[in-house]
């Protein structure tokens, strides 16, 4: 997706930073392709502005269209033969979207060999098992965030510091929700506090990847 993330951040981090990462769970699997990244997702109403929408820089389609562009490729994949199309979303906004469109197409292609996964440990662990990590490895509650925040710079800095506008996090006032910093402080972000992030996300997808279709196979 595309949308401000605070002063820091550069816009399309979610794009980075998911590229990067499906990259690293595809050669984790061994047998992946990683398709282009859909740069434009669901961040909330235009009129009113709503959600990231209030923020300049942010682009939105709505959950409708989000939905059709996923089944749309989904169904080429399936037509060029893949069996297992995985989808992996780094924004929590349409987790929901990905999952009814594996569930709509899992149902529609039940006596077929083709199975799409929404793999939504990827966003969970984000927001779960990173938190715990950089909680015990020094950082604190207030810091952490949820949105641009230390946990999320932390991530970008790891994957692509050119991201980061580091002389804003050591400059800048406290940031606030006003700036599209939700409940954290990015003052003390490091790419050694992401790496963190990056391998429990690398690792915690690649086995739900496996998990998924080891049930897939013939009892």
């Amino acid at each position: 997706g595309t949308e401000k993330r605070g002063a820091a951040i550069a816009l399309g981090k979610h794009n980075v930073r998911v590229k990067f990462l499906a990259e690293k769970i595809a050669s984790r699997l061994g047998n992946a392709l990683v398709a282009p990244v859909i740069s434009y997702v669901p961040e909330g109403t235009i009129d009113p502005p709503t959600a990231h929408m209030r923020f300049p820089g942010t682009i939105t389609i709505s959950d409708k269209t989000f939905e059709q562009l996923l089944e749309s490729a989904a169904r080429s994949f399936k037509l060029h033969g893949f069996r297992t199309i995985v989808l992996i979303g780094d924004h929590g906004g349409y987790q929901a979207d990905e999952r009814l469109v594996a569930d709509r197409l899992n149902a529609e292609w039940r006596k077929t060999p083709v199975r799409v996964f929404a793999a939504l440990e990827y966003y969970q662990i984000t927001q779960s098992a990173y938190v715990e990590k950089l909680l015990s490895a020094g950082a604190t509650q207030p810091e952490v965030g949820t949105h641009a925040g230390l946990a999320d710079t932390s991530l970008m800095l790891a994957i692509d510091p050119s991201m980061v506008r580091k002389d804003r996090l050591a400059a800048a006032p406290k940031l606030n929700a006003d700036d599209g910093v939700y409940g954290g402080d990015p003052t003390r972000s490091s790419a050694a506090f992401g790496q963190l992030g990056v391998d429990l996300i690398v690792d915690g997808t690649t086995e739900a990847i496996h998990g998924f279709i080891a049930k897939q196979q013939p009892k």
